[in-house]
C-alpha cells in the first residue's frame, strides 16, 4: 500500500494499470486521506468522461468524489486556486500538455496524483501516460483479474474490435486480461481482419 511521503515539496504520483484494476478507487482513497489531513484538494477529470456522472469521479465500485471536468489539461491551471493536492482521473484521455501542467504544479509545491490506463486496447502506451510515468516520483501499478483465466491482469482487451482508441465503455466493451490471454485474443482479431480482407 502507498504511504504518503513526509516532505514539504511538490511531487507527482501516478497510479496506472488496466481497466478494472482499482486505479480510480486508489486515487479517491489518497484524496480522501489528504482531506482527513485538512489539506486543500481539488480533483479533475476529462470532460469527455460521462460514463457514470458528468461532474463526479466514480470508480467501478461506485465510490464517488466531486470533481471539475475540463476540456484541456491547461484548463486545470485555471481552477487550482490554493490547492495543496491535485487529483487527476483518466489521465490517458488528456492532451500531451498534461505532463507540463503537472510539472508546473509540482514546482509550485503541489502534490499531484494521477490515475490512468498505461496502455490502450492494443497494448500500446496511452496518450501522455508514458511521459507522466517517467517524470513521476512515485508510480503504483495496480492489477485486475484476468476475465479469461483468473490470473493477474495488466492489459485491457477490447471485446468488439474497431480502431477507435478513445471509446468510452465498461464490461460490455472491455475486459481485463493477463499477457497470455491478451495475446491470444489479439491473435484471433488479427486473423479475423486478414479473413475480412
Amino acid at each position: 500500500m502507498f504511504v504518503e511521503p513526509r516532505i514539504e515539496k511538490g511531487w507527482i504520483e501516478v497510479i496506472c494499470g488496466s481497466m478494472f484494476s482499482g486505479k480510480t478507487e486508489e486515487l479517491i482513497r489518497r484524496i480522501n486521506r489528504a482531506k482527513i489531513a485538512h489539506q486543500k484538494v481539488v480533483i479533475f477529470k476529462p470532460q469527455i468522461d460521462v460514463r457514470y456522472h458528468e461532474r463526479k469521479v466514480v470508480s467501478h465500485n461506485d465510490t464517488q468524489i466531486d470533481s471539475i471536468p475540463v476540456a484541456k489539461s491547461k484548463d486545470i491551471l485555471d481552477h487550482i486556486g490554493n490547492a495543496e493536492v491535485v487529483g487527476i482521473d483518466e489521465a490517458q484521455f488528456f492532451d500531451m500538455n498534461l505532463p507540463e501542467v503537472c510539472n508546473l504544479l509540482a514546482e509550485k509545491k503541489v502534490r499531484v496524483i494521477l490515475a490512468g490506463l498505461d496502455m490502450d486496447f492494443k497494448g500500446i502506451p496511452f496518450g501522455p501516460m508514458p511521459l507522466l510515468l517517467s517524470m513521476a516520483e512515485y508510480v503504483t501499478k495496480v492489477h485486475a483479474i484476468c476475465m479469461q483465466c483468473g490470473g493477474v491482469a495488466g492489459y485491457t482487451f477490447k471485446r468488439i474490435h474497431n480502431e477507435q482508441t478513445v471509446e468510452l465503455g465498461e464490461k460490455d466493451l472491455y475486459e481485463a486480461r493477463c499477457r497470455t490471454c491478451f495475446n491470444e485474443g489479439m491473435a484471433v482479431i488479427r486473423k479475423q481482419i486478414k479473413m475480412d480482407l
